[in-house]
């Protein structure tokens, strides 16, 4: 988990990140800060579009890490 202090648990992917924004059901959304380009571009515009709050600060390793993956993750959203 992302920290104790997030109520929900975040929704790790690219797909499922797009789906929590696009529905307007994501807060913040964790982008690795070494994501490939063309889903850098997409998921910074999608929260741009959508007033969502983009945190850069973490890579992909230690997303998945906080997300309580085994895997990488290059992007997760955190649900209001």
């Amino acid at each position: 988990m992302l920290s104790k202090n997030y109520a929900s648990a975040p929704v790790a992917g690219f797909n499922q990140s797009k789906k929590q924004i696009k529905n307007g059901n994501a807060k913040t959304v964790f982008l690795a800060n070494d994501a490939q380009g063309g889903l850098v571009s997409e998921i910074s515009y999608l929260c741009e579009s959508f007033g969502v709050i983009l945190d850069t600060t973490k890579s992909k390793e230690e997303l998945g890490k906080l997300c309580g993956l085994e895997v990488d993750c290059a992007v997760c959203a955190l649900p209001k």
